[in-house]
């Protein structure tokens, strides 16, 4: 009977995780993309060079030094902010500074 249980505890746990993981997935759909990019553009935002030890990855995190700025566009359920790293746009979980998506 416990290992029933502990069997069933075990998948349950499994699945709650996984969807734990499913949530925070961060979807920019390619309209997104073109809102943000056009966003970005009307900012003159200067393009920065990362320093040598900061790897610009999703699920990176981005230090206290580097500035990000807010993403104000209403078309996001979402709120993040951005910073632009070598002409690329870097999006950024604001409270964690996560990226959370990149777009080239």
């Amino acid at each position: 009977m416990k290992r029933k249980l502990l069997g069933t505890m075990t998948a349950v746990a499994m699945i709650v995780g996984v969807g734990a993981a499913a949530a925070q997935t961060v979807v920019i759909t390619p309209e997104n993309e073109t809102v943000i990019r056009e966003y970005v553009t009307t900012q003159e935002v200067e393009p920065i060079a990362p320093p040598p030890d900061v790897e610009i990855t999703v699920g990176a995190t981005l230090p206290d030094t580097i500035e990000v700025r807010a993403l104000e566009v209403p078309e996001l359920e979402t709120r993040y902010d951005y910073v632009v790293v070598d002409n690329r746009t870097v999006l950024v979980e604001p409270q964690s500074r996560e990226i959370v998506h990149i777009i080239e």
